[in-house]
């Protein structure tokens, strides 16, 4: 049906009408309101037109089923969905908003309807009488009262200003200020951290602009600082790129999008008001876009490795939209955020994410961005904009990222993208709770994900619910069988290991993570040596007493539905059709198994759908055997490989040399690349190369010069001593922690790390 004329007006009208009583046309409260309300809603499209249409007018059939089977009770507004646990309280809002927003939008059939209207003020109404007020005291999850409820409540007050009435404004507005006391915003402590404090920000902000208090718009602003400063523990944005939240977890493609997003909307929001944002320090988020963020997105997906307990999200039972979660879910929603904060950035920083933001757009065909069923027509709107701008489209930076201070680190070649997870007393194996990711235990034992060039589905098509979690990519793992939930609530224990980390020179990398075992007595070393067309896999030190058996997971391919995908094996290599190839290069018995999995989001997830999946997987797997003292591996992973090439580099004895791969040192020489890399457990001696404590070494040979870098992964801050015991005529260049002199024909390092496991480089010109 199409929309009339008096329609269209009249959505205008209610988007920007002056508030009720506004003293002048330039009154500052009114004016951020419209403002709001135009980053919430959207402006600039036309509703008329795909995809805004057809999305505006399944607004207002949502909003229509809604408000049919709303009935408002004694302890709920909606049949099934108490107000206790007070996820009903959001639940209820939630659909209040959507029904608000069909009675603003143009276009969704339901714009200026009377009787929707006053059902949505019925709704608001009851949830006010019986549970969101002054006088309840919170029960239940803290997140539903301070952050889930007050953010939809002030957007529902703020759109429907002028038809409240002034009782209803207030009575919002108190119950923002009984929820989120003063005190939230004072103490920079528990849960108003990082993402969680702006959105608090967001809210009280909102509040105050509703309710025309200065002095809370004032503290919402102010209270915004703590969050910019790159922090060295806890929760924050680190000066490395990483984004930690609840203390230990790697979270930069959920909680980290959560704080990209909200800063992106209050950036906007307050910018040339009384109450303008300008703390220098905003900065940091700024460069963070590409410094912390870009790092993490491929082709439109964010890694799974910095989701968290998002990763067993599907298809939420409170999901209205039936939206499939997952990597590409939560990457589109990163990239929706940087679309938005790029509003509040420079000319050139715009410029360079716009350009970012068009190669995502263009190469995301696993879930088209620009038609992604969880955004609203703002987000479209927006999306759209930048990918109509002027100005091409930036490919994939290439080379390698260490993200130290989460134990994170990311590779990319021009055949393929690879992203490591780690654990450490820093960081969390993972992290479960409210219900969510109960099986997430071995997340963190060196998982490698990694996805062959045009290849991004591998862990968006069904990967969590199905996949064997005893049999993560890459991991070294006890299979005890684990308890679900077991020492992963929200994140703790952390395994009481230091060396975690590695060296690079942001082309090629030295990786290494000392495991511990959750809920076992499993003990490992283990090492990752990113090269230009491969990852060289050692692990050392392999020793267990639980009496099962100990496994190295090569890796786990994701078929697909009906996989057919050939699988071939050598003497010493297997390759797989469509994915790539494994070498090992001093034998061993690869295990292989090929097996359909059936499995739901809700096994994983207590609020996701029932719905039964079956998908076909690829195992490969070394079999250390029960209580193993000292077992080692090796192995190459050759990511998007052909199995010719697979074959020929097998069989070719000089393209790379393991010189160490034991307890005391993991080494390795590709004299082809002119590079050697190592990662030293301890004090020793490995070919030409010496250091007196742990640490992590790359040497670069180029013509006549040569580099080394080092880094301190057990982040004592002891001063540590490297020696090249190779010639040297002159030292060319060094960092300020590093003192070099060449002496008798070899170069010695005195370097002074610092406590982030900082890379350091001395470069010399050789005899």
């Amino acid at each position: 049906m199409g929309m009339t004329r008096r329609a269209l007006l009249l959505a205008a009208a209610l988007a920007a009408a002056p508030a009720a009583g506004a003293r002048a046309a330039d009154d500052p409260y009114d004016a951020l309101r419209r403002r709001w309300l135009g980053i919430a809603l959207g402006t600039g499209y036309d509703p008329g037109a795909e995809p805004y249409a057809s999305r505006l007018a399944q607004l207002g059939q949502r909003a229509r089923e809604f408000q049919a089977v709303m009935a408002p009770a004694a302890r709920s507004l909606w049949p099934g969905h108490p107000f206790d646990p007070p996820s009903g309280i959001t639940f209820s809002y939630g659909r209040l908003w959507t029904m608000t927003q069909a009675y603003v939008q143009a276009g969704t059939g339901a714009t200026g309807d009377p009787a929707l209207l006053a059902d949505v003020l019925r709704g608001l109404d009851h949830i006010c009488a019986t549970v969101y007020n002054p006088a309840t005291t919170r029960y239940g999850n803290w997140w539903e009262w301070q952050i889930g409820s007050p953010r939809l409540l002030t957007d529902i007050t703020a759109a429907l200003y002028e038809r409240l009435g002034p009782d209803r404004i207030a009575a919002a507005c108190a119950a923002v200020d009984h929820f989120i006391p003063d005190t939230m915003l004072t103490d920079y402590s528990g849960t108003s951290t990082g993402a969680n404090r702006v959105d608090l920000c967001r809210s009280v902000a909102l509040r105050g602009i509703l309710g025309r208090a200065p002095e809370r718009i004032a503290l919402a602003r102010d209270a915004l600082s703590p969050v910019f400063p790159y922090v060295t523990k806890g929760d924050g944005l680190y000066a490395d790129g990483s984004f930690v939240q609840h203390t230990w977890v790697a979270y930069s493609g959920t909680y980290g999008q959560v704080l990209l997003d909200g800063l992106g909307r209050l950036f906007a929001l307050l910018a040339g008001s009384p109450w303008e944002i300008t703390d220098p320090a905003r900065q940091n988020i700024l460069d963070s876009v590409e410094h912390a963020y870009a790092p993490l997105i491929h082709d439109g997906l964010v890694m799974d490795c910095v989701n968290g307990r998002a990763i067993s999200r599907g298809h939420l039972r409170s999901d209205d939209l039936h939206v499939l979660r997952g990597d590409h879910y939560h990457g589109q929603g990163l990239i929706a955020a940087i679309a938005l904060l790029a509003g509040g950035a420079g000319e050139a920083e715009r410029q360079r994410w716009y350009g970012r933001v068009k190669g995502w757009i263009e190469r995301d065909d696993v879930a088209r961005i620009l038609t992604a069923r969880q955004f609203g027509v703002a987000d479209l709107a927006r999306l759209h904009a930048v990918a109509a701008s002027p100005g091409p489209a930036t490919p994939e930076p290439l080379g390698h990222r260490l993200f130290p201070a989460m134990d994170r680190a990311v590779h990319r070649t021009p055949r393929f993208t690879a992203a490591l997870a780690m654990a450490s007393d820093r960081i969390a194996h993972y992290e479960c709770g409210n219900g969510e990711n109960p099986r997430g235990w071995h997340t963190g034992s060196g998982m490698l994900s990694w996805w062959p060039r045009g290849r991004s589905d591998q862990y968006t098509d069904w990967y969590w619910p199905t996949v064997d979690w005893y049999r993560l990519p890459g991991t070294t793992v006890s299979t005890k069988r684990l308890a679900d939930r077991a020492g992963g609530e929200w994140g703790a224990p952390k395994p009481d290991v230091r060396w975690v980390g590695g060296t690079t020179d942001g082309t090629y990398a030295a990786v290494g993570q000392h495991l511990k075992g959750l809920g076992s007595t499993l003990q490992a070393y283990k090492s990752w040596f990113f090269l230009a067309d491969a990852v060289v896999c050692l692990g050392a030190g392999i020793s267990c007493a639980d009496g099962v058996p100990v496994e190295t997971v090569v890796d786990n391919r994701n078929l697909g539905e009906r996989g057919t995908q050939t699988f071939v094996r050598g003497r010493n290599w297997a390759h797989l059709e469509e994915h790539g190839g494994w070498i090992l290069p001093y034998g061993g018995a690869l295990r292989t198994l090929r097996e359909d999995r059936t499995g739901a989001w809700s096994d994983i997830n207590t609020t996701s759908t029932d719905e039964r999946r079956t998908r076909r997987w690829q195992t490969l797997w070394l079999d250390h055997g029960t209580d193993p003292v000292a077992a080692r591996y090796a192995y190459v992973l050759l990511p998007g490989a052909s199995r010719a090439e697979t074959a020929a580099r097998a069989a070719d004895r000089h393209w790379l040399s393991v010189l160490a791969n034991d307890t005391v040192c993991h080494a390795v020489a590709a004299d082809r690349l002119g590079l050697t890399a190592a990662n030293f457990w301890q004090a020793g001696t490995v070919g030409d190369l010496t250091v007196s404590a742990g640490a992590s070494v790359l040497v670069a040979r180029r013509g006549r010069t040569a580099t080394l870098r080092v880094s301190e992964p057990p982040r004592t801050g002891v001063p540590l001593e490297l020696i090249w015991n190779h010639p040297v005529r002159a030292v060319l260049r060094a960092d300020d922690s590093v003192e070099a002199r060449s002496e008798d024909r070899r170069l010695r390092l005195r370097v002074t790390p610092g406590m982030a496991c900082a890379t350091h480089e001395c470069e010399v010109a050789l005899s």
